[in-house]
């Protein structure tokens, strides 16, 4: 592809909403990605990434509108997990693996029933940024806004949080009340990246570029930015992989996350 095939191709409204879709997603995912792997929570992720599938089969069953539907959905999968683990004795593995399994049957079922003409329906386990809309970028826009004020107005208590959530409790932080507002952040940011890199990748599009900052920055806040930018710029590298090489959009991006992992790994920054 030339120059002036590149210049045409990102002149199109679907192309550059992709683009802004990819750096926003790359951003808010690299946020919450990096409370996701501090926190140890990457199954939790997978999990909320495994009943997205079944949001997915539910929300085409009555008519509902997808994105809306997802995030609605999400939002009560992953309190109605955190619910069972903290009612039960189970280990929270235990509790998330019986999710994941439970909700991919359930899942598969409902599709059967699922009328007409179900591609599209299965292309949601890759996903497709191409087809973000205007809609999911404000969602997109809302959520990251409301995303930074939240952690910027609570940084310290979210970093006691994060690093010792006994001694946060004993400061008087509302350890239950945060826990509960990041799982709601966390379910709709899973429901809005979900669109663009599927359900199989989801977790992967989440945890990659946090790991990988975690590589390279051992303070905070600048693992945090680090994180952030390296999703932001993973977006926007996985696209134009994408459109060179005629490869599928998400997959795409997330490959470009795990080369840029590797590049760090092997540099011998995975030592420190």
């Amino acid at each position: 592809m030339d120059f002036s095939e590149w210049i045409n191709l990102f002149s199109l409204p679907f192309m550059q909403r992709a683009i802004i879709g990819g750096i926003l997603l790359g951003i808010l995912g690299g946020i919450i990605g990096g409370f996701v792997i501090l926190r140890q929570l990457s199954l939790f992720g997978e999990s909320l990434g495994h009943t997205a599938f079944l949001a997915v089969v539910l929300a085409v069953l009555l008519q509902l509108p997808l994105t809306i539907a997802l995030i609605i959905f999400l939002v009560c999968f992953g309190l109605g997990i955190n619910y069972l683990i903290e009612k039960t004795n189970l280990g929270g593995d235990t509790i998330l693996s019986i999710v994941i399994a439970s909700s991919v049957a359930l899942g598969t079922i409902g599709f059967n029933f699922v009328p007409g003409y179900r591609g599209n329906l299965l292309s949601i386990l890759f996903g497709d940024i191409l087809a973000i809309s205007n809609l999911d970028l404000l969602f997109l826009v809302i959520l990251l806004i409301v995303t930074l004020v939240w952690l910027g107005l609570t940084l310290q208590q979210q970093i006691l949080l994060t690093l010792n959530s006994d001694l946060a409790q004993i400061q008087g932080i509302p350890v239950e009340r945060y826990k509960y507002i990041f799982i709601i952040i966390l379910s709709l940011a899973i429901a809005l990246t979900m669109r663009a890199v599927g359900i199989l990748l989801v977790n992967a599009f989440l945890v990659i570029p946090a790991a990988t900052a975690k590589l390279i920055c051992h303070q905070f806040v600048p693992f945090l930015g680090v994180s952030a930018t390296i999703g932001a710029i993973s977006g926007v590298l996985g696209m134009i992989v994408s459109g060179s090489f005629n490869l599928p959009s998400g997959p795409s991006i997330v490959l470009v996350q795990l080369v840029t992992f590797l590049i760090v790994v092997f540099s011998g920054r995975g030592k420190f």
